[in-house]
């Protein structure tokens, strides 16, 4: 069988905001502000629609951040906890042979990051990935870029995500479909034993 994995407070917990929030001056009075307008784009930037070139220095700049780069890409990039229970759940389906595919909306820091840091993203085949498409989830595009490009049959392709907007998408596109929550582990358990 096929399995779809979003990434962030599925396999990954992601804590963004407290990295950022290092970033800016102590006496910055702007702070939300600034946390504000550097998420406002994250999403234009997450589908590939701003060069990284352009939105780091963008969003260092708006933080108020006059550090090193390497300074700002480690606050950026270092935000992911394991989900040990999703990573047992995860080694078990390969084991029995399962397609694992990533599908996330995420730019290529973040996927770098995890791919260098955690070895159970070695376990997926490939993956669908936002800031490659020109797309974000729930857009409907990038559900059929996930169906095209790994020929998937929806009707036999599960997928789980944390998000009820891009549960619905995937919904729309005829997968199979599960709404992740990491505090109740038992209930993705019990929907994967019913496949």
């Amino acid at each position: 069988m096929n399995f779809l994995f979003d990434i962030g407070s599925v396999i990954v917990g992601v804590d963004f905001l407290p990295s950022l929030k290092r970033l800016i001056p102590d006496d910055a009075s702007d702070v939300d502000s600034r946390l504000d307008a550097v998420i406002e784009r994250k999403d234009e930037f997450e589908a590939g629609r701003i060069h990284p070139d352009v939105y780091f220095p963008w969003a260092a700049k708006t933080l108020g951040f006059e550090g090193e780069m390497q300074t700002f890409m480690k606050a950026w990039t270092d935000i992911f906890s394991p989900n040990q229970a999703m990573w047992d759940s995860i080694t078990s389906l390969h084991a029995e042979g399962h397609r694992l595919i990533l599908f996330s909306n995420i730019q290529s820091a973040h996927i770098e990051y995890l791919r260098g840091h955690y070895p159970i993203f070695k376990k997926f085949s490939g993956g669908i990935f936002s800031y490659q498409t020109g797309h974000i989830k729930p857009e409907a595009e990038i559900y059929q870029i996930a169906i095209e490009q790994y020929d998937l049959t929806p009707e036999t392709t599960a997928y789980i995500d944390d998000l009820p907007a891009n549960i619905a998408g995937g919904k729309k596109a005829g997968f199979i479909c599960h709404t992740y929550r990491d505090d109740r582990h038992e209930d993705f358990l019990t929907w994967l034993a019913s496949l």
